[in-house]
């Protein structure tokens, strides 16, 4: 029982091992083994121990005995308390939960304990036993009849768990069936109003969250949709109702989930804002990020490695790699999430591509992200944006027939499930493969798609590469009037790229670059002007 309890007390051990003993005693001595479980109060513990005990006396309680409001009373206790980074407690006392609403016949509150569950599963990333739970669950959601707006709640909540499941699995064509009933479940819930039936069991009575915030949960998981498939216009759209909505909701509710949305949507927006070319509007939006983690701790404790890999892309778009390569460093130290340390290292290993003289360290990071033996997550859109880094350095090294082998491979599950944005990248440097071994035509096949696919995500990066291929390419084909249309396109991107270059870096908050340990920092000094190398956008 004591086993995660970092140097327990002497009193502690002894009160748990009686207490054990007890239980475990034929027959059990349940009446002493509550005693000695109460008496752990009296030390006023640690919140740890003290959420650990809540979860046992609930346990023993609704176990081996019939007093079931003082069982409940004390799983209540334990979910106000258990840390959130003690996912197994969590888990124990969500599954205890769930066993207790389905003694007293209250399937919605059971079904809102394993929905809880499942989160808590997919954050450990034990998929295996989130499937099942998933099938249980769709079949009490579907059964349970009861107040209107609880059903329509429980069924966002399941479907919100599905989309972050395929979400997290990069699988971002096949979430779209549930995102689209998701969209439907919220507008139902809308017209409904929260007191039409009163639940007739008291377990029902247990309030997930309020229609408004579910409201903007569903814009973020659809942004979150909308970043991973590269419709970025449709992730700006939804941000910005998110964020009205949140703004208006903050005024009245100065609940902690309402700040955790804010930073998750901006995190979201901050890596668009980046591909279509607004660094400084990022860099402001990053800024208010940590505006937001310095009122929080915790907030900040929950978000440090994510603004460390924002400020890492931030780095990358203005060229200043050394700073790249220190933010990454830093956010992989801060970081145990499976998922984010996978899209670390590829940015990280892209960064060394582009330095060009980091091959130990770069061969170390490649060997960690091996798309085709032993990748370290199951994500699709992850393990295909792996194949694409590969081809990426087989093309710096020279070594084309391996570059598009590997390129091939990004191009197949990027297609399979919509990932716009690798499709656009793979296609622009397959193009640049065949236009550097001379064959024009099938350069000119991939860089026209990688042009057009660019412009509607939009991606300006990949518009100003394809725009100097289909420059250079028309030129060698004799297409004159093309030529100069697309040196034309290439200028006028350029030309936008370097203004906001120069906008980003000569902001105040531009100094956050060279921040890599410790909390934000809470005053910025402003600097003279930008410092960076220009010659990677031209």
């Amino acid at each position: 029982m004591a086993s995660n309890v970092e140097a327990p007390e002497p009193w502690y051990l002894a009160l748990l091992g009686f207490a054990e003993h007890f239980r475990t005693s034929s027959p059990p001595k349940i009446r002493l083994c509550v005693h000695c479980l109460q008496a752990v109060f009296q030390f006023k513990p640690p919140q740890r121990i003290e959420a650990r005990t809540h979860l046992q006396l609930g346990s023993v309680l609704y176990h081996h005995t019939k007093n079931s409001e003082l069982a409940r009373s004390h799983l209540e206790k334990a979910q106000l308390h258990t840390l959130e980074k003690d996912l197994v407690s969590a888990c124990d006392l969500l599954g205890v939960g769930a066993e207790y609403a389905r003694v007293v016949g209250s399937e919605y509150t059971r079904a809102l304990f394993l929905l809880s569950k499942g989160m808590l599963l997919l954050m450990e990333r034990k998929l295996g036993e989130v499937h099942p739970l998933l099938t249980l669950c769709g079949t009490i959601v579907e059964n349970w009849q009861g107040n209107p707006i609880q059903k329509e709640s429980l069924r966002v909540f399941f479907l919100v768990l599905q989309v972050t499941h395929y979400l997290d699995a990069g699988q971002v064509k096949s979430v779209k069936p549930c995102l689209k009933q998701l969209q439907q479940c919220i507008q139902t819930i809308s017209t409904l109003h929260d007191d039409e039936i009163l639940p007739s069991n008291p377990a029902d009575l247990f309030h997930w969250l309020p229609k408004e915030h579910m409201c903007v949960l569903v814009y973020l998981v659809t942004v979150m949709h909308s970043m991973q498939a590269g419709y970025l216009e449709k992730a700006q759209k939804y941000t910005d109702k998110a964020l009205m909505q949140l703004e208006k909701l903050k005024m009245l509710d100065c609940s902690p989930i309402l700040s955790t949305f804010q930073v998750i949507l901006l995190e979201h927006i901050i890596m668009c804002r980046l591909v279509t070319g607004h660094k400084a509007t990022a860099l402001q939006e990053i800024s208010q990020v940590c505006q937001l983690c310095q009122q929080s701790p915790r907030l900040f404790t929950n978000h440090a490695a994510q603004l460390h890999t924002l400020l890492g892309l931030y780095c990358i778009s203005v060229n200043c790699m050394d700073n790249a390569e220190a933010q990454f460093t830093t956010a992989l130290r801060l970081t145990t999430h499976q998922e984010l340390w996978t899209f670390i290292v590829t940015n990280l290993a892209s960064v060394y591509i582009r330095e060009g003289n980091r091959h130990q360290e770069l061969y170390s990071l490649l060997e960690r992200i091996n798309p085709d033996h032993n990748f370290p997550v199951s994500s699709h859109c992850l393990r295909a944006a792996a194949f694409y880094i590969r081809g990426l350095l087989s093309f710096f090294q020279g070594r084309y027939n391996e570059a598009k082998r590997f390129l091939r491979e990004t191009l197949k599950m990027s297609n399979a499930e919509d990932l716009n944005r690798l499709t656009a990248c793979s296609l622009v440097l397959l193009g640049h493969i065949f236009y550097v071994l001379g064959n024009h035509r099938e350069s000119n096949n991939m860089v026209v798609p990688a042009m057009q696919l660019a412009s509607k995500i939009p991606d300006m990066s990949v518009q100003l590469w394809s725009s100097a291929l289909l420059k250079d390419l028309n030129k060698a084909l004799g297409n004159t009037m093309d030529a100069h249309e697309a040196a034309q396109m290439h200028q006028n991107f350029s030309q936008q790229l370097l203004q906001d270059h120069i906008a980003a870096c000569s902001l105040p908050e531009h100094n956050l670059i060279s921040w890599t340990d410790g909390p934000p920092p809470v005053q910025i000094q402003a600097q003279n002007g930008p410092t960076t190398s220009l010659a990677s956008l031209l």
